[in-house]
C-alpha cells in the first residue's frame, strides 16, 4: 500500500515574503498536495498575530482528513502553538514527550500511531500499525543531540520492534544536515530522498527539515515542494515523501 506524508512547518500561517496572515495558503497547498498524512508545526490556537483562529480545527476542516492530534508547546499571555498530526487513517496511543532542555524554549514531540487497514494483491486484508513522530527541534547543536537521544530512550521507542514501521519528521533545525547521519542513521532510519534545503522559503539554503523511515517501510519518493505559492506561505518549504508498507 501506497501512502503519501507531507511535513511542513507552516509559521503560523504568516508568509516567509509579505508576513501576511493568510491561512487559506497553507490549505489550498496542502490540499493540493493530497497527502494521507500530514505533520505540521507552529500551529497556532487563539494567536493574535493569526486573528486569534483556531487553526487546529481550521485545518482539521480545511483538509478533510477525520483523525487528528494537538499538543500546545509554547503558550504565550494571550495564545500559542505547537504541533500537530492530521491523519486519513485513525490514531491511537496519542502522547507527548517534553525535549526541553534546561533553560532554554520549550521544545518537543508529538508521537502516535496510525492504523491502517489494506488488501494485498490477493485479495487478503492486512492491518498495520505506523509510528509516527513529529518533532521540532533546538537552535543549539548540543540541544538537538540532548534532544535525540531523550526521545529515542523513552518509551515506547526504546522498545520498538525493529521491523515496525516508524516515521520521525519535523522541523529539526538540522543546520548542516549533519543529525541523520550521527542520531538516525545507527539506529536504523533512512531518509526519504536526498537530503534538500528547506529554509528560508524564499531563497533556501539550509536543509532544516527531515523525513525518515525505518522498519518494514520503503520510500519511493521523496523531496522538497518549490513554486511562488509555497514561498509565500510559510517561511519553510515542506517535504513530500511517498512510501510504501512492504
Amino acid at each position: 500500500m501506497k501512502i503519501r506524508i507531507l511535513s511542513w512547518n507552516i509559521h503560523k500561517g504568516v508568509g516567509g515574503v509579505d508576513r501576511r496572515y493568510v491561512l487559506s495558503r497553507i490549505l489550498d497547498l496542502i490540499s493540493e498536495a493530497q497527502p494521507d498524512l500530514v505533520l505540521l508545526q507552529e500551529v497556532a490556537q487563539d494567536w493574535p498575530g493569526a486573528k486569534r483562529e483556531n487553526q487546529v480545527e481550521l485545518i482539521r476542516e480545511g483538509l478533510g482528513l477525520p483523525h487528528f492530534a494537538f499538543h500546545p508547546e509554547h503558550r504565550f499571555n494571550v495564545g500559542g502553538y505547537g504541533n500537530a498530526i492530521y491523519s486519513r487513517f485513525p490514531l491511537r496511543d496519542i502522547h507527548h514527550l517534553d525535549l526541553t532542555i534546561d533553560w532554554r524554549k520549550k521544545r518537543g514531540a508529538l508521537a502516535g500511531r496510525a492504523i491502517v487497514h489494506f488488501d494485498d494483491e490477493d485479495g487478503v486484508s492486512h492491518q498495520k500499525s505506523i509510528l509516527l513522530s513529529n518533532l521540532h527541534l533546538g537552535l543549539a547543536e548540543s540541544e538537538r543531540s540532548a534532544q535525540l537521544e531523550r526521545f529515542f530512550l523513552s518509551s515506547p521507542f526504546a522498545h520498538s520492534h525493529k521491523e515496525t514501521p516508524w516515521i520521525v519528521a519535523g522541523d529539526l533545525n538540522d543546520l548542516y544536515g549533519g543529525l541523520g547521519p550521527k542520531h538516525l542513521t545507527p539506529r536504523g532510519f533512512s531518509r526519504a530522498g536526498a537530503i534538500v534545503s528547506t529554509f528560508p522559503a524564499f531563497a533556501p539554503i539550509r536543509p532544516l527539515d527531515g523525513i525518515f523511515l525505518r522498519g518494514s517501510v520503503q520510500a519511493i519518493s521523496g523531496g522538497v515542494a518549490k513554486g511562488p505559492s509555497y514561498t509565500r506561505a510559510s517561511d519553510h518549504l515542506p517535504l513530500i515523501a511517498n512510501f510504501q508498507l512492504i
